[in-house]
């Protein structure tokens, strides 16, 4: 991240941060910048998405080795968590079964959006997203196909 980054003042602190999970209000994140934040940050969840691409914003926390790990945009909230190193799963059989957290952990670590995970896999977007919040978790055939790809792209799990 840029020094002169509208954002690298948020880089900056939560690179200087020794705790896994830091959680700021907006109020906080402004108050660092110096500015207010814009309007889609407190009205939309899309803005605090961890994107590799076209987020500035999104830049500075990923930088920093964080990832938003939660949002309460009532409450003007945000808690970011270093990824963890290994992950555990659990297993039906020789199965491993991909819950939300899992999978969400999965994309992040192949730096994709939630459109490109689904392009990757041959599906839409909103199945993504329904694993994600956990409306649903994937079939059997599914879960091999996740496994394989994890392991592909040097996902550490056990």
């Amino acid at each position: 991240m840029k020094s002169g980054s509208k954002y690298y003042p948020l880089y900056a602190h939560l690179q200087a941060q020794a705790e896994d999970e830091v959680t700021l209000t907006f109020g906080e994140i402004e108050r660092l910048l110096g500015t207010r934040l814009p309007e889609s940050a407190r009205e939309k969840r899309a803005w605090w998405s961890n994107r590799s691409q076209g987020a500035v914003q999104a830049q500075a926390w990923m930088g920093a080795g964080y990832h938003q790990a939660a949002l309460d945009l009532a409450a003007e909230q945000v808690t970011f968590r270093k990824p963890t190193a290994v992950y555990h799963v659990r297993r039906e059989g020789d199965t491993v079964v991909w819950d939300g957290d899992l999978i969400k952990v999965l994309r992040y670590h192949m730096g994709l959006t939630q459109a490109e995970m689904a392009e990757l896999l041959g599906m839409r977007q909103q199945t993504i997203s329904e694993w994600e919040t956990g409306a649903y978790l994937p079939k059997r055939a599914t879960s091999k196909y996740l496994t394989l790809i994890a392991e592909q792209a040097g996902f550490k799990y056990e």
